[in-house]
């Protein structure tokens, strides 16, 4: 004789819930070649833009800077904000944080029948420059947002110990990276436009805010 115990109905339905958060979580993501065939527009002067933001909002690991660039690549407005790393990463969280940011910092372009100004999104973390899924994460909050937002969805760029890198063009460069010492504002697209850009705060469950810059 063999006994045996039937799972309880509570646990079959955490067992159900798990196992859909995870299907979820999968789909609120980009791998590098979904994010490659999106249509991302390419940055004239990545450069310059990396640099600009990291002498404007001096981010260290686990801070992500989105900033919206008009159609000469100046700088319109940005915001900085720390991710808990304790929280799992998860599209619809960084959807919702990167959503309350640009609504408090600039008005929506919703109305436009077509995008005329792109919001791109650069984040400091730990590790090297490989994809990994939390990268994929922001990639589809971003985009998400932008399409919430009325913006173009452009580049999503990682600063790292090793330096900066556009993921899925294979740009990059070795400074600024997240050892260097913010640098003085001299003025272009993401640091170089002559009135200073407007910062906000404000975050999703799995973030917190830090103050503005």
């Amino acid at each position: 004789m063999t006994f045996g115990f039937a799972p309880s109905a509570d646990s079959a339905t955490a067992a159900s819930s798990v196992s859909a958060y995870s299907a979820n979580h999968l789909a609120r993501m980009l791998e590098p070649a979904e994010w490659a065939s999106a249509g991302i527009p390419l940055l004239r002067s990545p450069r310059e833009v990396v640099s600009g933001l990291h002498a404007r909002h001096h981010p260290t690991p686990s801070t992500a800077v989105v900033a919206v660039l008009d159609h000469e690549e100046r700088l319109t407005a940005s915001a900085s904000f720390v991710r808990r790393t304790a929280v799992p990463a998860d599209g619809w969280d960084f959807r919702n944080a990167l959503l309350a940011h640009l609504r408090r910092v600039i008005p929506h372009d919703l109305r436009r029948r077509t995008p005329v100004r792109t919001a791109v999104l650069l984040y400091c973390r730990e590790g090297d420059e490989r994809w990994t899924e939390e990268d994929g994460a922001w990639m589809w909050g971003l985009r998400d947002a932008c399409t919430l937002h009325g913006l173009r969805c452009g580049a999503y760029i990682t600063l790292t110990r090793g330096g900066w890198q556009v993921l899925g063009e294979g740009r990059g460069g070795r400074r600024p990276s997240s050892l260097s010492r913010p640098s003085a504002l001299t003025g272009t697209a993401g640091g170089q436009h002559p009135a200073p850009s407007r910062t906000g705060g404000g975050a999703a469950e799995a973030l917190r805010r830090t103050a503005a810059r």
